[in-house]
């Protein structure tokens, strides 16, 4: 059986062209679907609570893509993964937007250079004109160096809620207890809170 993948709008890499959030967008697969075909959610997803949304709004489990990047085990330099750990849910950028082919990722030196080309060139813009920007040997140079400033890579919105680098074991086994506690815990207290009629 063929499992599907929904991509939010706050999700790493190419988000579509869009911009549909993980709350409508979940909501609406799960209808458009009709409980005939497994999906996961993905973007944004990096907690236990958030896991417990997603399973709500009908997602069978969710993809997490930046929330392993900053892990023990994932191979990207400690400088990338630090950044994570500094960084705001506001610290990704949108480029290639005029050239539909929208990517969010990092906000560094390279991502601000190439969003003021994207704003001076406007509607003329050319991929050649941020070629050399976003090359992909740059960015594996910035890898190999540890600097998270030399090109671009990609990171979603989640990089908000993430404030350690654990080891994929402990960042699933606390996932799983944040849903569960979640569920059991919040929602179910509220339900047994609710005034009867």
């Amino acid at each position: 059986m063929d499992i599907v993948s929904l991509d939010g709008f706050e999700c790493a890499g190419h988000p579509g062209e869009a911009d549909v959030g993980n709350l409508v967008l979940q909501a609406k697969g799960a209808r458009a679907l009709g409980g005939k075909t497994p999906f996961v959610a993905s973007g944004g997803v990096g907690n236990g609570a958030q896991l417990a949304a997603c399973l709500a709004l009908g997602a069978d489990g969710v993809n997490l893509g930046t929330r392993f990047c900053a892990t023990v085990e994932c191979a990207w330099p400690e400088a990338f993964k630090a950044r994570m750990v500094a960084a705001s849910e506001e610290d990704t950028v949108l480029m290639f937007r005029r050239l539909h082919n929208t990517a969010r990722v990092i906000r560094n030196k390279v991502s601000n250079a190439v969003e003021k080309i994207e704003l001076e060139k406007g509607g003329a813009i050319q991929f050649s004109d941020l070629q050399d920007l976003v090359r992909g040997s740059r960015g594996r140079e910035a890898e190999k160096l540890g600097d998270p400033d030399g090109g671009i890579w990609t990171a979603g919105q989640v990089i908000g809620v993430i404030d350690d680098i654990p080891t994929c074991r402990e960042l699933i086994d606390r996932m799983v207890a944040e849903a569960e506690e979640t569920v059991s815990g919040r929602l179910s207290a509220m339900l047994r809170a609710r005034p009867r009629l």
